[in-house]
């Protein structure tokens, strides 16, 4: 056995062995220690986590429902639609069996917006879903965003076809029946931002936005589940 008796080399000894147990990591005498460059995933999530135009903006729309009947604030779309009709019950709009005929906001949004409200379904089927930057009048016209679609399977955003091969699709987190979930969707720029109870979902990424003339309005939308909705705000956020 080697004896090693001075006692810098024994200093030394023990440094060596006490960073192979550590896992130290070498770097050269001067230089600053830095982190290796974030995914393109983790910039999604910091970005996500900042609340893009989740407050601030000037109030041009609101609704609470407090009335008997929809008035001429909001219109039935131009589809065919099902057997069910869109109307107001406990201070909320209430629809199922609609098949994709949404209620249409009949004011026009800004391109920089922020449109609050509330969402609920009443079993557990979900199916929560809205539309928005769309014409008015057909359903798929604009984007789209379904929470809990397809028996509560599904939650999506997508760019005018809900089975299009270019939405954004994932397994739901489940929409509880009842729970008044609180919502905002978002545009800045070209990215769609979709926030639930204060927490950012989902978002949609859109080379060419749906911007202009068709494309201006936000509505209620459903297919046969029992959905409610209410306390509509429309935030413009132009000067942001």
């Amino acid at each position: 056995m080697i004896s090693v008796k001075k006692p810098a080399v024994r200093f030394a000894l023990l440094v060596i062995a006490v960073c192979l147990l550590a896992g130290c990591k070498s770097r050269e005498i001067g230089s600053s220690a830095s982190s290796s460059p974030a995914s393109p995933a983790a910039q999604t999530q910091v970005e996500a986590d900042s609340g893009v135009g989740l407050t601030g903006g000037k109030l041009v729309f609101e609704d609470d429902f407090g009335r008997e009947e929809l008035g001429e604030r909001w219109k039935r779309g131009s589809g065919e639609g099902g057997s069910g009709q869109w109307r107001i019950e406990e201070a909320r709009v209430a629809g199922n069996a609609i098949r994709n005929d949404p209620l249409w906001l009949q004011s026009a949004l800004p391109d920089k917006v922020r449109v609050e409200f509330e969402a609920q379904a009443l079993t557990n089927v979900g199916d929560l879903k809205i539309e928005i930057f769309g014409d008015g009048e057909r359903h798929e016209s604009g984007y789209i965003l379904i929470f809990g679609g397809w028996n509560n399977k599904l939650d999506v955003i997508a760019r005018q076809d809900e089975h299009g091969q270019d939405r954004k699709a994932r397994n739901s987190v489940g929409v509880k029946p009842l729970h008044v979930y609180k919502m905002a969707v978002v545009r800045t720029d070209s990215t769609l931002h979709w926030y639930v109870d204060g927490e950012h979902f989902m978002r949609y990424e859109d080379q060419a936005p749906l911007v202009g003339e068709g494309h201006r309005h936000f509505a209620f939308a459903n297919w046969d589940a029992p959905v409610r909705f209410g306390k509509v705000r429309v935030f413009d956020l132009g000067g942001l």
